[in-house]
């Protein structure tokens, strides 16, 4: 038999904040689904309440201002990421990880936020929000906080959410605008596969920066790299910032090659 639960739609902010703060523990938050309800039916996980954001209304969706950065709301779907035409002008390195994200079916329904939420390492969106300096606007029925999605991610499937909070809003901030970067993505076979390794490469201003994923327990930043340090130096600051293990898809030594290889690539391509 299927887990059984029940199902709230809440409309406004206020209604959000005042259900995780009464059953936040038993609760999972629902936008695109396309792992919540894997793991459901599956019976990974067991919620006892299943809280729909997509019903409310004063929750940001995707909009560009001037000034202050691309504002990136819970119910914003990665094909929503990829015909934004502010996206594709201002952080094409976004819509270029977005594009890797499993297929067009999945991307109609996969949201943003959920695929940072989820924190699986090998997601595809966090390298380009590490390297875009993207922020987390983090709400409850307690007040909001902001935080650097350096500081994020803690672990395999954990984050620095609460069990009342709700991750509103990302913000990638206008700085990072023009930024030049590409991604690239191993996977075990053509088409739609899960990475087995991920590394995206930004340069900006003289700055080089690196987002690398299913290399350790959460997706790694790389910073403080600068044009004319050379391609070697970006090397071993992967190796130094990565710890990959072996499993059933990959061993250890082959995803260390791996991102030496497509890091020595983008160094090359990304001008």
């Amino acid at each position: 038999m299927l887990h059984q639960f029940e199902y709230a739609g809440p409309t406004t902010r206020a209604e959000l904040h005042e259900l995780l703060a009464r059953k936040g523990g038993e609760t999972r938050l629902l936008a695109g689904g396309t792992d919540l309800l894997v793991n459901i039916r599956g019976g990974v996980i067991k919620p006892a309440l299943v809280v729909d954001v997509k019903k409310v209304k004063d929750l940001p969706g995707l909009a560009w201002k001037e000034g202050e950065g691309l504002s990136i709301g819970p119910s914003v779907t990665i094909n929503q990421i990829l015909a934004s035409a502010a996206v594709k002008e201002r952080f094409p390195l976004l819509a270029e990880c977005g594009h890797d994200l499993a297929s067009y079916q999945v991307r109609n329904r996969a949201t943003v936020i959920g695929n940072v939420v989820n924190a699986s390492p090998c997601s595809d969106m966090a390298p380009a929000l590490l390297c875009l300096e993207a922020r987390a606007l983090i709400s409850s029925k307690r007040g909001t906080r902001e935080v650097a999605f350096s500081e994020f991610f803690k672990g395999v499937k954990k984050t620095v959410l609460e069990a009342d909070e709700v991750l509103e809003r990302i913000l990638v901030p206008s700085k990072s605008v023009g930024a030049r970067g590409a991604y690239r993505k191993l996977k075990r076979i053509a088409g739609h596969d899960l990475g087995i390794v991920g590394v995206a490469l930004m340069r900006k201003d003289g700055e080089v920066r690196l987002g690398i994923s299913s290399s350790a327990p959460t997706p790694v930043l790389v910073a403080g790299l600068g044009e004319g340090d050379g391609v070697e130096k970006a090397v071993a600051a992967a190796r130094a910032a990565t710890s990959p293990i072996s499993d059933l898809r990959c061993s250890k030594e082959y995803r260390e090659f791996m991102i030496e290889t497509f890091v020595r690539r983008l160094w090359a391509e990304v001008k």
